[in-house]
């Protein structure tokens, strides 16, 4: 697995090369083009899930234990948090888009049956993998509901009731924007409250913050460290990401506003980063300083974490209800509903009893990403070498949209 992995990666990047020297000045435009704020809000909160909010706390510690990792010598706890979630691997979110928004609609890979199939079987699971992951995380952030280490039936609502919003909130397009947006605004406002709590309120020093975000410019030093996996737990994130990367370049593929493709390339790296970064240096003044997050803190990123979960369900529930014709006006709201929950609820159960693996899911993408290339290499080169930008119908007024100049 490890080799597939390494060979997925090297491929991502290659081809990220190839499209900047070829397309890099194209103008990029979806079929349902947004502001950049709008785009920006829709990336991140559909191209991340609860585990920004829930995992740094319960993992700074093993990062720090170069004893029995050391592997993570190299690097302080903080900047390879950040280096599992930010900067470079949203650069598989850029391959993807690009390709969804330019290519695809030219090379119609993923209209081929089979192709279509494996793609959704990819979005649904990845879906429920999102659901399990609220699941076995809450007993850690909500202790006062149980023991803290056990899941119990509340913690099974809990799941239930944001897969229901989920679903509900995929029945109509402008639901998914809003709460893409609405989520970005209640993150930056949880960093702002655990923020004033520890520096404005509480008795930490401001230069301790200042401190982490310092400590954050080790990952750029050691960039190259974080691109092919530095243990087993890392090779999870990676194909966790590789999970992630084809649903979210196609539905994040159509909100592209005009920018031109090494634009779309910053922004989403970048973009993306600085509240990642923000927040991980908040966290880990919380964790290096002993503070406690019980009570209000707690419910607080719980809830944040919870709204997360179910911004990236109802965009990629749109998605694949899409794909597959499963949609609102063919069966009907109540049908619509009660299909998508039931079937996100059992899958969650199955990534529960560990019979699915999030993993198999990354290989699975990997290998469509080879078999695309093939395809294009075996009967689409001239199309896709003649290709000169996003498809004419794709239009936008230059005048009114927001990009980046």
């Amino acid at each position: 697995m490890t080799i597939w992995l390494n060979a997925g990666i090297i491929f991502t990047l290659l081809a990220i090369v190839a499209i900047l020297i070829k397309w890099g000045n194209v103008r990029v435009v979806g079929v349902t083009p947004v502001r950049t704020f709008t785009f920006i809000a829709i990336l991140f909160t559909s191209g991340l899930d609860v585990g920004l909010i829930m995992f740094p706390l319960t993992e700074f510690a093993g990062y720090a234990d170069i004893k029995a990792s050391p592997e993570y010598a190299f690097a302080n706890p903080l900047s390879i948090e950040f280096g599992y979630w930010g900067f470079l691997i949203w650069g598989f979110y850029f391959l993807t888009c690009f390709y969804f928004c330019v290519i695809e609609p030219k090379v119609k890979f993923f209209e081929i049956p089979w192709v279509k199939f494996l793609n959704n079987v990819v979005i649904i699971g990845t879906c429920a993998f999102t659901a399990y992951l609220l699941l076995s995380n809450l007993p850690w952030y909500l202790p006062e509901l149980g023991d803290g280490s056990n899941v119990i039936p509340e913690f099974y609502l809990i799941v239930l009731a944001a897969i229901c919003f989920a679903v509900y909130s995929s029945t109509d397009i402008k639901y998914v924007r809003f709460l893409s947006i609405a989520t970005t605004w209640l993150f930056i406002a949880l960093i702002g409250f655990m923020w004033a709590d520890a520096f404005l309120f509480g008795d930490s020093e401001l230069s301790a913050f200042t401190k982490n975000i310092g400590l954050i410019g080790n990952y750029f030093a050691n960039i190259n460290e974080f691109v092919l996996p530095l243990n087993d737990y890392h090779e999870f994130y990676l194909f966790w990401w590789f999970a992630w990367s084809i649903m979210i370049g196609q539905f994040t593929s159509r909100f592209v506003g005009g920018l031109k493709t090494y634009q779309v390339l910053g922004a989403m790296l970048i973009f993306p980063s600085i509240p990642i970064a923000i927040w991980f240096s908040v966290l880990y003044h919380y964790h290096e300083a002993g503070i406690p997050t019980e009570g209000i803190k707690n419910f607080a990123m719980v809830f944040v974490g919870i709204v997360f979960v179910i911004n990236s369900l109802d965009s990629l529930i749109r998605l694949y209800t899409d794909n597959l014709n499963l949609t609102v006006k063919r069966f009907g709201k109540f049908k619509y509903i009660a299909m998508n929950v039931v079937a996100l609820s059992l899958l969650t159960l199955l990534f529960k009893l560990e019979f699915l693996q999030i993993q198999w899911v990354g290989a699975l993408v990997i290998g469509l990403f080879f078999i695309c290339l093939g395809f294009i290499a075996y009967s689409k080169l001239k199309t896709v070498s003649n290709i000169e930008g996003s498809p004419k119908a794709n239009k936008i007024d230059y005048t009114k949209i927001e990009t980046i100049s």
